[in-house]
């Protein structure tokens, strides 16, 4: 991974249910940068190398994805929930020295994200969430036209071993067609990149994820209605995306979090390879103001 993260160091931490693969580079106050799905830290390469000109960045795996521990998933799916994945993502933080941090997820990124700054809010700086709208606001809004965009929460979340069995039967098609669902198809992807992410695809692992979202995280996000986040929050997402269209992301982050701000960029949904510039801008600004 030297290729895409020049200057960047690569460790793996045990955390107290995983093992989290990570690179890290930079210097100045902490950063960590938080992946979607299907892809792993891969996605950031376009924009945690000139980060870290001013700030310490870390890019993990989450697990059940890249390079970090895959488990089976516990019939509750709570070794998959976002809580126990914020959790890692606090003790590797804590490992690397960092108690504290600004905080940026994608995707599924995003909601490890906001569970993490639920539960240990104290240590989050700031929180920045792209092209997502909480998860509960998501599912409660569900309509015709968000079940056929997103499909796969749907599809993921059926008993093991059915979805399981159709990925691999499709293997990396899969993935490039999930990446490439925008207008620009592949055009922004990495040739490196998307190695990566076919190379350390686990479809249970995935699919676990997926499940705890539709179960043991709503619950937990139902437990915390009524009660707000205070740390800022910056919400960005694609003008061309499925966010843009069904949803009103500043509205429904207001629902949940007491000071939010954000705006959409001209791109899909995979704001941190279509993008990169138009976010880096928005991420220095927002994490000046932070600071």
């Amino acid at each position: 991974m030297s290729a895409l993260f020049p200057g960047f160091s690569r460790k793996t931490i045990r955390t107290t249910g995983a093992r989290i693969a990570l690179e890290h580079g930079g210097s100045g106050e902490p950063v960590l940068l938080l992946h979607g799905y299907p892809e792993t830290h891969a996605m950031w390469h376009k924009v945690a190398p000139p980060l870290a000109r001013d700030y310490t960045v870390v890019c993990p795996d989450l697990r059940g994805y890249g390079d970090s521990s895959k488990p089976k998933g516990l019939p509750d799916h709570s070794n998959y929930s976002k809580r126990a994945m914020a959790k890692d993502m606090v003790e590797a933080m804590a490992a690397l020295g960092h108690e504290s941090f600004h905080l940026v997820g994608h995707d599924r990124g995003g909601r490890v994200a906001h569970r993490l700054a639920r539960d240990h809010g104290k240590r989050v700086k700031s929180l920045t969430v792209l092209d997502i709208s909480p998860t509960l606001k998501m599912y409660e809004s569900t309509t015709m036209q968000f079940a056929k965009a997103y499909y796969h929460w749907f599809f993921l979340i059926q008993e093991a071993p059915l979805p399981e069995k159709m990925l691999k039967a499709v293997g990396p098609a899969y993935i490039f067609k999930r990446l490439g669902r925008g207008k620009a198809g592949l055009k922004f992807f990495s040739k490196k990149a998307m190695a990566e992410y076919v190379r350390c695809f686990d479809p249970h692992s995935t699919c676990e994820d997926y499940r705890a979202a539709a179960t043991i995280d709503l619950m937990h996000d139902k437990q915390d209605a009524g009660r707000k986040i205070n740390m800022p929050l910056l919400a960005i997402w694609g003008k061309q995306g499925v966010i843009e269209a069904l949803f009103d992301p500043i509205r429904d982050w207001r629902e949940v979090a007491s000071n939010v701000h954000g705006r959409h960029l001209p791109c899909g949904h995979f704001i941190p390879e279509e993008k990169p510039g138009e976010l880096l801008a928005e991420l220095r600004r927002f994490l000046r103001s932070a600071t």
